[in-house]
């Protein structure tokens, strides 16, 4: 292999394809794995799986954003957002980016393999749902979906890791999940909106129309229901509660930042989800180690 695959400007293409100097991501794919970890293990994960599941989201994550770059290779550099990305700046190859996404994927699979063959055997899908997201975006206006998908894989991989079992309300988690997933990933697609229109790239955002806003808070409030019955269901005490209204207040500033539709404040809104996941976490263990 050439010298040049690991010069210093090439391992820094790398990293940009990764998204390590944009850990927004990795945050919001970790909250529901440490959620579904806290409650699969009422409270007390065990530090490997802690391990394992923090080191994989990282992976899986920056993996998911290296094939996505390699899928929109010839349509990134049209879109004002995403034209300096390594591979239309030319600063790394199609090939070289199709070698990372197997690195990264093929490490996170190691990890896994310190699991369980449920967890092993689950894995497959989440790594299916990563690699198809990125191309869903010509082919349907609901790609915002698939990602949620994608990212919700996680829990029921969290709760057969703990404990060899998914039980039903671990679908619960995963439902809420991807509800938020395309509620705060439609906001990120009115960003690129009128690129995407110019280019022929789906996404929820476009499909939405002039009703992006309304839907977006209806997709919220499900995300909040269905946290609420899933509290219900297990008994949760306020600590959890408390941190369902802090959510609740996320989301109705996401709406406040949304409602000129302007593309700064489109981002900011999405970026603001790092705090609502982080509430609801900071919620779950709480209630767990406070509330006797």
């Amino acid at each position: 292999m050439s010298k040049q695959f690991f010069s210093k400007d090439r391992l820094n293409a790398y990293g940009q394809l990764m998204r390590v100097e944009k850990p927004i991501g990795t945050y919001l794919l970790l909250w529901p794995a440490l959620w579904a970890l806290w409650i699969a293990a009422e409270g007390v994960p065990s530090l490997h799986l802690l391990v394992i599941f923090c080191l994989g989201t990282f992976l899986m994550r920056s993996a998911g954003c290296v094939i996505n770059d390699f899928a929109d290779r010839k349509i990134d550099g049209h879109v004002k957002r995403t034209a300096l990305r390594p591979i239309p700046a030319g600063r790394a190859t199609a090939k070289e980016a199709l070698a990372l996404f197997f690195v990264l994927i093929g490490l996170a699979f190691v990890l896994v393999l310190f699991t369980n063959t449920q967890t092993i055997l689950l894995s497959f899908g989440g790594a299916f749902l990563a690699a198809l997201y990125p191309f869903m975006k010509r082919y349907t206006h609901l790609p915002q979906i698939v990602l949620g998908m994608a990212f919700a894989w996680a829990v029921p991989m969290a709760f057969s890791a703990t404990s060899e079992t998914v039980p039903p309300y671990a679908w619960l988690i995963y439902t809420a999940t991807v509800l938020w997933t395309t509620a705060y990933d439609t906001k990120y697609a009115m960003v690129d909106r009128d690129d995407d229109l110019k280019i022929g790239v789906k996404s929820t955002a476009i499909l939405f129309g002039d009703a992006d806003k309304f839907i977006v808070g209806i997709l919220q409030v499900l995300t909040l229901l269905t946290f609420i019955l899933l509290g219900q269901q297990l008994e949760m005490g306020k600590y959890y509660f408390l941190s369902l209204l802090v959510m609740t207040g996320c989301f109705i500033w996401q709406q406040w930042l949304i409602r000129h539709r302007q593309r700064d404040k489109c981002f900011q809104a999405f970026l603001n989800n790092h705090y609502a996941g982080m509430a609801l976490f900071i919620g779950i263990a709480l209630d767990y180690w406070l509330t006797v």
